[in-house]
C-alpha cells in the first residue's frame, strides 16, 4: 500500500543527510521501533535496507515478516534477553556492561558471520543514562575485543539535548576523539563507525564525523503501532 507522505518524509531526511555528507559517508538508520510493519515494507520499496528497534519481542515478529532486510538493536538491553539478540541482528548499538558482550559473543551462532558491536557511551555523564563512561572506554574496548564471535566496530551516544548547531557539535567531537583514540590503541580492528545524531541534531552529529544517524519521528511521524 502506497504512503505518499511517508516517502516524502524519508526523502527529507535523505537530503538532509547528504547536503552535509555530499559523499555518502553517512548511513541512515530508520528507527522503527512501535511502528506498523506495512511501513517498514513502504521504505524498503524505496531503497531503505537498514532499521533500528528497541523492543525485542516486537522486532522479532518483524524480522521473521522480513528476515532479508539489515536489523540493528538499539534499546536497552537485559542479560536474559541476549540470545534472541545474539540469533536475530546484524549489529547492537548499545552494549553498556561487559557481561552484555559476553553474553553476544557466547550466543552468537557459528554460522553467522560475527555480531558487529558499539558501545554506549554516557558522554555527558548523566546519570539517568546508561552507557560506559569515556575514562573507563579503552580497558573495557580490550577486552571486548578479544571476545570470539563478534566485531567491536565502534561507539554510539545519545547526547543531552542542546540548542544551537555549534553547542550540539561538542559531544559528538569527544566522541570522534573517543573513537580516534581507540583506533590508536587497537590498531588491528575494524573501529570505523560512530552511531550518533538523531532528528534533533544529525546535522551536528554529521560535521563531527557520524557514520550512523539514527531517525525514527522525522521519517515516520508520531503515529505509534499498538500490538493486538
Amino acid at each position: 500500500m502506497s504512503n505518499p507522505e511517508l516517502i516524502q518524509r524519508y526523502q527529507q531526511v535523505l537530503d538532509r543527510i547528504r547536503q552535509h555528507d555530499p559523499d555518502h559517508h553517512v548511513s541512515l538508520l530508520t528507527v522503527s521501533k512501535t511502528k506498523p510493519i506495512e511501513d517498514i515494507i513502504t521504505l524498503a520499496a524505496a531503497g531503505q535496507t537498514c532499521f533500528g528497534e528497541n523492543y525485542l519481542q516486537e522486532a522479532l515478529e518483524k524480522i521473521e515478516v522480513r528476515p532479508d532486510l539489515e536489523w540493528h538493536f538499539i534499546g536497552p538491553i537485559q542479560s536474559n534477553k541476549t540470545r534472541p539478540i545474539a540469533e536475530n541482528f546484524s549489529m547492537v548499538h548499545s552494549v553498556d556492561r561487559l557481561k552484555i558482550a559476553q553474553r553476544l559473543s557466547a550466543q552468537r551462532p557459528a554460522d553467522l558471520p560475527p555480531l558487529k558491536l558499539l558501545l554506549e557511551v554516557n558522554i555527558d555523564d548523566e546519570a539517568t543514562k546508561s552507557g560506559f563512561s569515556p575514562t573507563e572506554l579503552l580497558t573495557v574496548a580490550k577486552e571486548v575485543a578479544q571476545l570470539p564471535n563478534i566485531a567491536l566496530r565502534g561507539l554510539m551516544a545519545i547526547p543531552s539535548p542542546r540548542t544551537g548547531l555549534e553547542e550540539q557539535r561538542k559531544p559528538f567531537k569527544k566522541m570522534k576523539e573517543l573513537l580516534e583514540t581507540l583506533q590508536q590503541q587497537l590498531p588491528d580492528q575494524t573501529l570505523d563507525t560512530l552511531s550518533m545524531g538523531m532528528s534533533g541534531d544529525l546535522e551536528a552529529a554529521i560535521l563531527e564525523g557520524a557514520t550512523i544517524v539514527r531517525i525514527g519521528t522525522d521519517i515516520f511521524g508520531a503515529r505509534d503501532y499498538k500490538p493486538q
